[in-house]
């Protein structure tokens, strides 16, 4: 069978996994506000809401969960496959939904494949690029969540003008139908396409099948020559680290448990989590209340702007973020996604009202600007920077910096759970929202600038600089004893024994097995 060898090409192809959860995060945005969800659904409390967007979430987090076990198993690639065949199965679900239960449950069936490909492909992904590289190919996990949130968003948006438009009372339920029936698609492609992209050179190390390893090495890095000093270099990395891992023994949970890999499990995790409680989500999930609550008329076509200004900015990220590194991109977004916050805050205390209650199409916000069409563009304008900084720091460095600092016996567990934070987070951020805009309205703002003020200083006190240095390095880079801010020392490891395998002063023993030859 045909088998992709492109780095970039497979990784990009892989980052449609992500684009699952790009689906995720805008499939109910986009609905919202159309007559046919809420009269098919009767949505119009904010706890039905909730459950309903954080049911996917939710969902995703079991499958976070259990991904680390099938992708140990059964490999990193076979894990993505078996994520899309559940998300399509969740999402005929959804098409098909009767009723509250049933969406719910398609969601939640949806999330758990969403989960198991956010968690698992940029392992994938990380464990195939070399080290010059390996942030931008894994950023490319975050790209394609924002194209899936785009591509989600406008489906939605052109589905809501079925039948007259959002606000025909009399709509059809091909308004929100449609758009939860496309979604299959990608997932289809995904499982089909990954028959042909190899298997995580360093998973079938760990597997002990080293001749598979060093071929997929050979073809990925080498233009298939398994004696090229690049590849025999990261072969080396490769068996020293196995080996040190196996002399150290233990489960993957005991070794996840030791004092000196479980402050790297809370490092990840807490970034995860930061991503969430920065606000990002919000703006993705519930812009359409934060825009109805800004005073804003067409509420639909200015939301989409973000989306589009999500995907534009985080390409800088994809070609930077090896450059300038993986701590200034979450000390610099921090800072910035603070201040906005904090922006925003002090224009809707300022020149925001309660909500009169005299439009029953506003009942989901307590708080309104009226009359102030200058504060409301200032508002918008500073959701839209928000996004952005987002995009080009915390977007694509949080799944980035999880899925290089760990050993391969662990890292598929260790990522499951830190991204099994970020849905945890994002499933009661989505459930508990709804609620804040109607009891603290303008003031939630200010909790999302203190939630960035925090990250900010976790980041400035614990988070490495990890650029430049390959997977098999990270535990000279986190048993170094030099405080996070101080940085590392420039250089890496694979350089060196590159030039000295290529010089002659090194020799790599291959594990090969002698070809056998069938007589004419």
């Amino acid at each position: 069978m045909y088998q992709c060898y492109s780095v970039y090409a497979v990784c990009a192809f892989a980052a449609i996994g992500g684009g699952l959860f790009g689906f995720d995060i805008s499939s109910m945005s986009g609905v919202l506000a159309t007559q046919a969800y809420m009269n098919y659904f009767k949505v119009h409390g904010r706890y039905r809401q909730g459950a309903i967007t954080g049911s996917m979430p939710g969902g995703s987090f079991f499958g976070t969960l259990a991904s680390s076990f099938i992708a140990d198993r059964m490999s990193r690639k076979r894990s993505i496959q078996i994520a899309a065949v559940i998300w399509i199965i969740g999402s005929i679900f959804q098409t098909a939904a009767n009723g509250v239960a049933m969406l719910v449950f398609g969601r939640a069936v949806a999330g758990i494949g969403a989960g198991i490909a956010s968690a698992m492909v940029p392992v994938y992904q990380a464990e195939i690029a070399p080290k010059e590289i390996r942030g931008r190919v894994v950023a490319l996990q975050q790209w394609a969540i924002t194209w899936g949130i785009l591509i989600q968003y406008f489906i939605q948006y052109g589905a809501s003008f079925v039948d007259g438009g959002p606000k025909n009372p009399h709509q059809s339920t091909m308004a929100f139908r449609l758009p939860w029936g496309v979604q299959i698609f990608p997932a289809v492609l995904l499982a089909v396409g990954m028959f042909f992209v190899p298997y995580s050179p360093r998973w079938l190390a760990g597997q002990d099948r080293w001749e598979e390893s060093i071929r997929v090495l050979a073809n990925l890095h080498g233009h298939g020559d398994i004696g090229h000093p690049k590849v025999l270099a990261q072969y080396r990395e490769i068996e020293d680290a196995m080996t040190f891992e196996r002399e150290a023994g233990g489960s993957a949970i005991k070794v996840l448990t030791q004092p000196r890999m479980f402050s790297r499990v809370v490092l990840v995790v807490s970034i995860q989590m930061w991503s969430q409680l920065g606000g990002v989500n919000v703006m993705m999930y519930y812009i359409v209340y934060m825009m109805q609550a800004a005073g804003v008329h067409d509420i639909l076509l200015t939301a989409s702007i973000q989306y589009i200004l999500n995907v534009a900015l985080t390409l800088p990220a994809i070609l930077f973020i090896d450059t300038w590194g993986r701590r200034p991109s979450l000390l610099y977004g921090a800072f910035f996604m603070m201040t906005l916050l904090f922006a925003n805050a002090a224009l809707s205390a300022a020149y925001g009202i309660p909500n009169p209650r005299t439009d029953p199409s506003l009942d989901a916000v307590s708080w309104l600007i009226v009359d102030h069409p200058a504060v409301s563009r200032a508002i918008v304008a500073c959701s839209y920077l928000f996004v952005c900084t987002f995009a080009l720091t915390w977007g694509p460095t949080s799944w980035t910096y999880p899925s290089e600092i760990f050993p391969t016996g662990i890292r598929a567990k260790a990522v499951s759970l830190a991204t099994a934070s970020n849905w945890a987070w994002n499933c009661a951020l989505a459930f508990a929202v709804p609620t804040l805009f109607e009891i603290i309205n303008w003031k939630m703002y200010i909790v999302f600038a203190v939630f960035n003020l925090c990250a900010f200083v976790h980041v400035w006190l614990t988070v490495r600089e990890t650029k430049g240095k390959t997977l098999e390095e990270m535990e000279e880079v986190f048993e170094s004893g030099r405080p996070a801010w101080k940085g590392i020392t420039s250089g890496s490891r694979l350089d060196k024994l590159q030039r000295d395998i290529a010089e002659g002063r090194v020799k790599v023993n291959l594990r090969l097995r002698p070809r056998r030859y069938e007589p004419l």
